[in-house]
């Protein structure tokens, strides 16, 4: 299971420095850095949740779009997984 969730936040690290490097900005996004302090607008976080979708191939249900969710590459990988678990049940 580590290894899964290593893989799962080297994933959302990537999307995130792609949004950044696309503003010609670079940060060191460690999992617990807010995502507005390294650099994330609000239409960024749009095009991290739609990158985010693509990446793990499901649609992020509306209750789950909350800002808390994409606080941080950690809480954003905690609403992931918990979201892949689902589908895998389902």
């Amino acid at each position: 299971m580590q290894a899964f969730d290593t893989e799962l936040r080297n994933r959302i690290i990537k999307l995130v420095k792609g949004i950044l490097a696309q503003n010609s900005l670079s940060a060191d996004v460690t999992p617990q850095a807010k995502l507005v302090d390294v650099g994330l607008t609000s239409m960024d976080m749009v095009n991290l949740m739609l990158g985010v979708e693509a990446e793990f191939d499901f649609t992020i249900p509306q209750a789950e779009i909350t800002p808390e969710n994409f606080q941080s590459v950690e809480t954003l990988e905690r609403m992931v997984a918990t979201q892949l678990k689902l589908a895998a049940a389902a």
